[in-house]
């Protein structure tokens, strides 16, 4: 039977789909030491005698302006509410990638993530709110919900490569659906009083955004200003900013741009002229070729693959870090954990990631399996969903970014904040050693040396 035509591009595909995998869990584990030495340099800055200067390196006021109209606002603002947006534009192209051919692109597929995401979210909240019935400090109880996918993903890889693949990729789509979940509650749970005023601004944003789609507008820099209406049309509703880099990642297409031509023909055309004679012209008839082949080999992959392969090492070790840097720096002296009720929310924070996060993965997923709506996948064991289980309680960048929203009191941020270091550095010193004690385990069942 001769093979399927079908077969060399479908081979292409998965080849293409690994390997970006691979650079992903490369940036993502790299970029997760960069940010805990980053979390390191603040709360040794903020508690050194330098401490001053730093708040009020943070606090320091920047203006943009376009004629009349300007914003002036301390560097913390930038860096939380503007380049966090392009944290949030990454996240939100993860989402709809996976929507498109990834774990959430298929219901039975993404069952068992989605169902062990939920298990996730739920358990730690309510151990925090078991622990903190005073109304201002239960506006916290979403602080330990989330996962941080460059920490999880980093300590994954110090476990080397006997760790199974598809556990990885489980984690993954945990952690993806855990983003999710996480926007959804910062959209509904922590933003104030609408002005839906703000709204009219954000739609012709929108609206902007797909007509240029519409036009077959493929260059990312044509999408910048629209992309800017939307982020000031939801600041002025009173939603968080950051929410416009999740809806524009969202409407990233997943599909090339239309050319009369392919883009692999395109190529093999400009080849053939630049070897031809008109490779012996002047550099002005040369022009209109090379402006071709750029376009061309810009048009071979999807706008959501190219923009966020663009976009995700600067996210990773620059946008992250920096939010790291500016957020992480808790003063200790300055929390009293004697007042106010600020040692529930720390202990609340912390028991919530190290016991409530694994709790609840780990009890959700037993019970899926166990009733046979789910299935593990392939090479993945109950140790397997117990070392993701610890994973996940490592909070860190959605989880202090959650409790800048929930907390107007000093002490309480603080208390919220140590709380999640504190719990989040527990919980990967407990993943890696589980981790340590099951690689170690699918190595002899594999007969390899230890």
């Amino acid at each position: 039977m001769p093979p399927s035509p079908d077969l060399p591009r479908a081979q292409l595909i998965t080849e293409r789909a690994l390997a970006t995998l691979n650079r992903f869990l490369h940036v993502e584990a790299v970029s997760g030491i960069v940010l805990l030495i980053a979390a390191a340099v603040a709360l040794t800055w903020a508690n050194s005698p330098l401490a001053a200067g730093y708040h009020h390196f943070w606090h320091t006021p920047i203006s943009i302006g376009l004629g009349s109209f300007t914003i002036s606002q301390p560097l913390h603002f930038w860096i939380n509410d503007g380049l966090m947006t392009v944290f949030f534009l990454v996240v939100g192209m993860e989402i709809r990638r996976e929507m498109h051919e990834g774990a959430l692109s298929n219901l039975r597929q993404a069952s068992l993530p989605i169902a062990a995401a939920l298990g996730g979210v739920m358990v730690p909240a309510l151990i925090y709110l078991a622990l903190n019935a005073d109304p201002v400090r239960q506006n916290g109880w979403a602080v330990p919900t989330a996962t941080d996918i460059a920490f999880a993903v980093g300590v994954l890889a110090l476990l080397g490569r006997s760790i199974p693949g598809n556990l990885r990729i489980f984690l993954l789509a945990l952690a993806v659906i855990d983003d999710i979940i996480a926007v959804l509650i910062i959209a509904l749970f922590y933003s104030g009083g609408l002005d839906y005023g703000g709204f009219a601004l954000a739609g012709a944003g929108l609206v902007l955004v797909l007509a240029l789609q519409r036009m077959g507008i493929g260059s990312a820099f044509a999408y910048v200003l629209p992309g800017a209406i939307v982020w000031t049309g939801i600041l002025m509703t009173g939603a968080h900013p950051t929410l416009a880099g999740v809806v524009l990642g969202l409407l990233t297409p997943v599909v090339p741009m239309r050319m009369r031509e392919r883009p692999l023909e395109v190529v093999s055309r400009i080849a053939n002229q630049l070897t031809g004679r008109h490779a012996e012209a002047g550099s002005q008839l040369l022009a209109g070729p090379l402006r071709e082949l750029r376009l061309a080999q810009r048009e071979l992959l999807p706008p959501i693959v190219r923009v966020q392969a663009a976009l995700h090492p600067w996210v990773a070790y620059c946008v992250m870090p920096l939010f790291a840097l500016a957020n992480a720096g808790v003063t200790l002296d300055g929390i009293d954990l004697a007042a106010g009720g600020t040692q529930w929310v720390l202990a609340g924070v912390v028991l919530a990631l190290v016991i409530g996060k694994p709790v609840g993965v780990v009890t959700v997923s037993w019970a899926m399996v166990r009733l046979g709506w789910c299935a593990l996948p392939p090479g993945v064991t109950g140790a397997g969903i117990v070392l993701v289980g610890l994973l996940t309680g490592i909070g860190f960048t959605m989880s202090i970014f959650i409790a800048m929203l929930a907390f107007a009191d000093d002490a309480l941020l603080g208390a919220a904040k140590l709380g999640v270091l504190a719990g989040s550095c527990l919980a990967a010193l407990l993943g890696l050693g589980w981790g340590v004690l099951y690689a170690r385990r699918q190595r002899r069942d594999a007969g390899l040396p230890r």
